[in-house]
């Protein structure tokens, strides 16, 4: 069971860094410091150091508030094709650490799952902006901050009930598409 919750939890928090870089990585390095919900093994227990707290602190400060703003949120999701992809590569090979998976095949699967979600939210963005005339921007950034903090605690206390949400969701694309 161990192996499954581990896998599980390393795709939540790399699917949440593709919306929000620093959500999932400031969940974990509280997580790792305050709780018992998941321990991070060298070199990824440095997230739990006060001053990467304070500097991811800082960044998603940063992140929310550019996001918010129709243009610079564009610009930031540029600058944030770098960051999101790695973000989820750190997150899957520190999650998945302890289950001998091999630590390049990790970092593969959470660059490609942070990318795939951040491309999916760099691309609809400029519609939301277009469509809206900017004015739903704050409050789709917010949905999609909402989502990203709610998956990565979800991927950290309950990672089962996360694997059954996306099942679900999974079964309920397949469904909906065939009509």
């Amino acid at each position: 069971m161990d192996i499954l919750t581990s896998i599980l939890t390393a795709f939540g928090l790399s699917s949440a860094s593709g919306l929000n870089a620093y959500i999932p990585l400031l969940t974990v390095a509280l997580a790792a410091r305050l709780t018992n919900w998941i321990t991070l093994s060298p070199p990824f227990d440095i997230l739990t150091n006060e001053w990467v707290i304070v500097a991811l602190l800082i960044l998603l400060t940063l992140e929310v508030i550019v996001d918010k703003i129709p243009a610079a949120d564009s610009l930031n999701d540029v600058i944030q094709t770098f960051v999101r992809p790695t973000a989820g590569a750190i997150l899957f090979a520190a999650s998945t650490n302890a289950i001998d998976l091999h630590p390049a095949f990790a970092v593969i699967l959470g660059l490609v799952l942070a990318f795939g979600v951040h491309t999916v939210k760099a691309t609809v963005r400029p519609v939301v902006s277009v469509s809206t005339g900017g004015v739903g921007n704050a409050l789709v950034s917010t949905g999609e901050d909402v989502v990203s903090a709610s998956v990565s605690l979800l991927a950290l206390a309950m990672p089962l009930l996360l694997g059954v949400l996306l099942l679900g969701m999974g079964v309920g694309w397949l469904v909906f598409r065939r009509r």
